[in-house]
């Protein structure tokens, strides 16, 4: 294995410049801007190794990472689709999570209410280190703040501090105990509503979609709700999803007229086997149509 030039493992076999024959496609990666494990750079570059020829960056909540992806994208042959994961919730029922593509990085409503995201994971996270430290298992708030790096601050670093305190074997460990829904120091996070969610990416010139569905509990009553608002799609190759679950999905984006799109959901190297980078069956045809909607005025 060798080190990326930013200190991340990189396993990774020497990147070559892909052909159409080899092509594969990931529309839903995460680097270290969010929860992901490489930098940006670094998984474009394993991306490119593993025959990805269309990846999109979806960290949560920021898109401070398209930049350098895009850079390395033009060196390694990987056309990098700008992209945002965001966190909603719909009622009083449980998390729904949108990703936009195609979204313009540098519009300005768009970035302030990123920050704004951003300022409530602090304060989220502040409020979770006090809970920790009042429970016996403390840890200290910089440095989890060091674990994020320049990413955007969440549990998934919380539970790595737990790790290296001591607190916790690994970071299941660390959920399961501590910091998962219900546990003695989870803090639910700010309800965004996804409408609202669907309109910020719509008014940045995305394509709002629905990430691993099955997540949301029913995915008809979620639908009802969201389409109407401007939902455009729906992940039907999703990482961990089976033949049967994603046959499922694509009858029902069908009948909704939703753009049928999928993606890993990788987070780095060696976390969950059904997220491996470019696993996921996407078509060629997902990124068409996202391309063709997002060049539509809302």
């Amino acid at each position: 294995m060798k080190s990326s030039s930013r200190g991340e493992p990189s396993s990774f076999s020497t990147p070559r410049l892909l052909d159409s024959s080899t092509e594969k496609i990931d529309l839903h990666t995460h680097s270290t801007y969010s929860d992901g494990l490489l930098s940006p750079a670094t998984l474009v570059e394993e991306a490119a190794s593993r025959g990805v020829r269309f990846l999109a960056l979806t960290d949560h909540d920021t898109v401070a990472g398209i930049p350098e992806a895009r850079d390395a994208g033009d060196r390694f042959g990987v056309e990098v689709i700008p992209g945002v994961e965001l966190s909603t919730a719909l009622g009083s029922g449980g998390e729904v999570h949108l990703l936009g593509y195609f979204v313009d990085i540098d519009d300005p409503a768009l970035l302030e209410q990123l920050a704004s995201y951003a300022r409530a994971r602090t304060e989220r996270m502040e409020r979770m280190v006090d809970r920790l430290s009042r429970i016996g298992a403390p840890v200290g708030l910089e440095r989890v703040r060091e674990i994020a790096g320049h990413g955007t601050v969440g549990r998934p670093h919380l539970g790595r501090a737990l790790v290296e305190a001591g607190h916790a074997t690994d970071l299941s460990d660390a959920f399961s105990r501590y910091i998962g829904g219900g546990k003695p120091a989870y803090v639910p996070r700010p309800r965004v509503d996804p409408r609202e969610a669907i309109a910020l990416v719509r008014a940045a010139g995305g394509v709002p979609v629905l990430a691993h569905p099955f997540s949301v509990g029913g995915v008809e009553s979620v639908l009802d709700r969201l389409v109407p608002a401007g939902l455009a799609g729906m992940e039907v190759d999703y990482g961990e999803y089976d033949d049967e679950d994603r046959e499922i999905l694509r009858q029902i984006a069908a009948r909704r007229g939703l753009i049928a799109t999928g993606g890993s959901d990788y987070h780095g190297p060696d976390l969950r086997v059904a997220r491996e980078l470019g696993s996921a069956p996407v078509p060629r045809a997902a990124v068409e149509r996202l391309r063709e909607a997002a060049a539509v005025k809302w």
